[in-house]
């Protein structure tokens, strides 16, 4: 009998060899673990990600049984930040683009803070049930607006209502701005010294605020909300000094010329003057950046002997960022801060490269992750990769390894290193001090765009000459040369052979590659686990951002094209989502 038992078996083992064999099939065998589901938005091109609070174990897979898809930290709800835009209430069309460049600096700064910010309109002041009893009022026109403001907040909920002229001068590590971040605002707060500039509170006490103001008595005379309600309504915060609020006070106290063109009687110079505000504001955001990493800016550069090519992007950004941004005041300081260090292009920021990793808070690192296989054929340029040649002629994980020999000593396993690297890209500390991106990726105009959301101003590209002398900037304001090297320095030939490993590297990573590249890919990524869990773990994260934005603004543009039949579509960034990035 036991002998027909096993005939029965083998023949049930060969018939079904080529298939995958439920666990029924076997009653002594558990069920296999199932992949988590897709969570949406998880996806861009070839780069894969699921969201989840053990974003820090050493390997994804262990999570998501996919080796392909990398585990991210969740993302935080970001706090509401509301602004009112009457578009109607500007007839001059170079005004009214000039006004939405604005716009579009004030959505930057906060995002890059970690707010959502949301332009409402009058429609959303309309919808407020109290918007009836505002219609019985006999309002000044400055009164109004004001309180088309106040009822479109109302309309939206909790959150931080600002003044499109009201902007995030800060560290992002800074107190008040942790504080705002959290979200959470048990009283109704006005900010000393901001004037109408910022309010934050919940809905229902916005909505009892409102109803006070329209039972004032008649006939009205006031200015602002805070005047129309009782005095105890706000809570008064005496801390806003990481908010730069550009009222008509300060523009014409601090910033002159630009206030003689907003007071002339031509309305092509006050248009003129307006679109000098978007460049001034811009130009305080790149410098109080600039001061808050006194240290400079680190370019990662571990195994320095042939990573020139691989930096390279990574160095000419350092060079953007360090240098001078054009403003029509170059001397001046943000409004909230009475000293600030400018830019001199004598002495730009500090660019230098960096063999390992250095988690120092002052200092803003650059970091490019290379694939291992880009990695490999920079080591051993010439060589023919294969398995036979990645098993017995290479070491694995070199990069990782590398890279944390400093921070972490010599004695760790490179996956017990993915836990701090993955916290150097990912952490809410390490996102607002480095910015990570993969070695194959093509950077072009798209990633500009993306920068200055991660920023929250424009990166200059080129030098901002302006053919004359202004104190303390001395001349021309040049482009700071590129950080001195480290390692051997690589002739022509050589740095085109870099070029070619890359590009070769980068056409190999791409999902059209041959059966023999995706096998030799294959054995590159199972010898260095490590540094391919890195890798897809920085490509992954930088595509979320991406997305996440890109989301954002999608959800906002039919509410923003509402107000003027499609117009405000110019300070909306369409974005692209280019399939091939890495």
């Amino acid at each position: 009998m036991s002998g027909r038992v096993q005939k029965a078996a083998d023949y049930i083992q060969r018939d079904m060899s080529g298939f995958s064999k439920p666990s029924w099939w076997n009653p002594f065998t558990g069920p296999a673990h199932e992949p988590p589901p897709e969570q949406a938005n998880s996806t861009s091109g070839d780069a894969k990600w699921f969201s989840d609070w053990k974003w820090q174990n050493p390997f994804s897979s262990s999570i998501t049984l996919d080796e392909n898809r990398a585990v991210l930290p969740p993302l935080k709800p970001r706090t509401p930040v509301y602004t009112y835009y009457d578009s109607a209430a500007t007839k001059d069309q170079d005004m009214k683009e000039a006004e939405h460049e604005l716009l579009v600096t004030w959505r930057r700064a906060w995002w890059a803070k970690g707010f959502r910010p949301v332009v409402l309109g009058s429609p959303d002041a309309i919808n407020n049930p109290l918007y009836r009893r505002a219609l019985d009022l006999d309002l000044e026109p400055e009164l109004k607006s004001e309180v088309m403001r106040w009822l479109a907040w109302g309309n939206m909920g909790t959150g931080i209502l600002a003044n499109w002229l009201a902007y995030p001068m800060a560290d992002y590590d800074d107190s008040m701005m942790i504080s705002l971040r959290h979200g959470e605002f048990p009283q109704l707060t006005r900010y000393e010294g901001l004037g109408n500039g910022m309010f934050a509170g919940e809905k229902e006490a916005i909505n009892k605020a409102i109803e006070a103001a329209l039972s004032a008595k008649q006939p009205i005379k006031a200015s602002s909300m805070a005047d129309l309600v009782p005095k105890d309504t706000f809570h008064v915060d005496p801390e806003h000094d990481s908010i730069a609020f550009y009222s008509t006070e300060v523009i014409l106290r601090k910033y002159k010329n630009v206030a003689e063109k907003l007071q002339s009687k031509s309305a092509d110079i006050r248009a003129e003057g307006m679109s000098l505000l978007p460049q001034l504001i811009t130009s305080h955001l790149h410098t109080t950046w600039q001061n808050t990493f006194t240290s400079g800016i680190s370019v990662l550069k571990p195994l320095p002997d042939q990573m020139t090519t691989v930096v390279f992007t990574a160095s000419e950004l350092a060079r953007n960022l360090s240098q001078c941004p054009e403003s029509p005041s170059p001397a001046s300081c943000p409004p909230n801060i009475e000293r600030c260090k400018a830019c001199v292009s004598k002495h730009p920021m500090v660019i230098s490269y960096a063999p390992v990793f250095r988690n120092i808070s002052n200092q803003f690192t650059i970091g490019t992750i290379p694939h291992a296989y880009t990695l490999n054929s920079l080591l051993h340029p010439g060589e023919q990769l294969s398995t036979r040649f990645i098993r017995r002629k290479t070491d694995r994980d070199l990069w990782i390894v590398d890279a944390t020999r400093e921070l972490l000593g010599t004695g760790l396993s490179s996956y017990a290193r993915l836990r701090g690297m993955k916290d150097a890209v990912a952490s809410p500390f390490g996102q607002s001090h480095s910015l990570w991106m993969t070695a194959e990726r093509d950077y072009d105009a798209d990633w500009h765009e993306d920068l200055a959301w991660v920023f929250g101003f424009p990166v200059p590209q080129e030098a901002a000459d302006t053919g004359k002398s202004e104190t303390p900037v001395p001349g021309p304001e040049r482009r700071p040369p590129p950080p001195k090297p480290e390692g051997k320095i690589p002739d022509k030939k050589e740095l085109k052979r870099e070029e070619v490993s890359i590009q070769k590297a980068r056409e190999l990573l791409k999902t059209r590659s041959t059966k023999a590249e995706r096998q030799v890919r294959a054995a590159v990524e199972a010898w260095n686990l490590a540094d391919t869990e890195l890798w897809r773990f920085v490509r992954a994260f930088a595509a979320r951002r991406r997305v996440e934005r890109q989301k954002w603004e999608e959800e906002e543009r039919r509410f923003a094209g509402s107000e003027a039949k499609g117009s405000w579509g110019r300070w909306l960034d369409k974005g692209n989502d280019d399939d091939t990035r890495m």
